[in-house]
């Protein structure tokens, strides 16, 4: 299945991060990494081949569960 493009950070300072896009059942996100150490360590160990990353709550319009199946494209 190819991914769906879903919408950009209309706030992005240079309009490349972060990203959504959907596949199927899930959501593909691009954002921010989490460097904070003090985060890091609050969320503990991750399981190899994770990441966190930091993303903004304003992109949530761009989830067609939150939108009702509507979003806009950025």
């Amino acid at each position: 299945m190819s991914l769906r493009f879903l919408g950009k950070d209309p706030d992005s300072p240079d309009g490349d991060s972060p990203t959504v896009w959907e596949d199927g059942n899930d959501y593909i996100l691009q954002g921010f990494t989490v460097t904070d150490p003090s985060t890091l360590q609050e969320v503990g160990d991750l399981p190899e081949g994770e990441t966190l990353i930091r993303f903004p709550k304003r992109m949530t319009q761009f989830f067609p569960e939150v939108t009702r199946g509507s979003h806009g494209d950025a």
